[in-house]
């Protein structure tokens, strides 16, 4: 009986270390998953910071020329409606010059 006792005893010891090691895995696993993820995380975030201030330098960009154009709008408008109404209002009439007259 003692040596079933040591063989169940044994395995007993085996089995709790192999449940010990498993568990130390575990956490030696989800360290190097944390760590990956913070490296990871901050390639992420220098990526996007440099995008993100390339999108602001885009937005600045965009924002200058709508106001350069809302500049120009108000400078010419009234000029250019002036030559408008010119074109409608100041008609010359005067015969095309592909019209025959009288069958020539």
């Amino acid at each position: 009986m003692v040596v079933r006792e040591t063989g169940i005893a044994t395995l007993f010891r085996k089995t709790r270390r192999l449940k010990q090691a498993k568990e130390e895995a575990q956490a030696e696993i989800e360290q190097y998953r944390l760590h990956r993820e913070q490296q990871f995380k901050a390639k992420e975030a220098a990526a996007l910071g440099s995008h993100g201030s390339s999108a602001s330098e885009v937005d600045k960009e965009t924002q200058e020329r709508i106001q350069k154009i809302q500049e120009s709008y108000q400078r010419n408008k009234e000029e250019i409606l002036n030559q408008l109404l010119s074109l409608v209002f100041d008609i010359q009439p005067e015969i095309h010059k592909n019209y025959r007259m009288n069958g020539l």
